[in-house]
């Protein structure tokens, strides 16, 4: 899914990972910085939050779709081998995050 016609970037959901809310880091964009560069990076991701934030449920409605064809394999073969493996990613993701609370 193109961000504004492609000039903020794609979701590409293939490459989809889980996390849960041990893995979110929230990141301040209303800081203020002196390096142009981080805050031109600061504009874009704004824009970006913005524009995905408006199409929510369709995000949410694509995600989900190509997760449900993935785990039950009718997705074309093209495609289906293009995804990350979803069921390892998610076993991987709860021992990290066992490990992660024993910390």
């Amino acid at each position: 899914m193109k961000l504004k016609n492609g000039e903020l970037g794609a979701v590409n959901f293939n490459n989809m990972l889980p996390v849960t809310f041990n893995n979110v880091i929230i990141i301040d964009l209303d800081s203020k910085t002196n390096v142009k560069k981080e805050e031109l990076y600061r504009k874009m991701l704004k824009e970006q939050l913005y524009f995905l934030n408006r199409r929510r449920a369709s995000l949410y409605r694509k995600a989900s779709n190509l997760y449900l064809n993935y785990m039950n394999k009718k997705l074309p073969t093209s495609i289906y081998n293009r995804c990350c493996n979803f069921p390892l990613l998610e076993e991987k993701c709860r021992e990290y995050n066992v490990v992660f609370q024993n910390n």
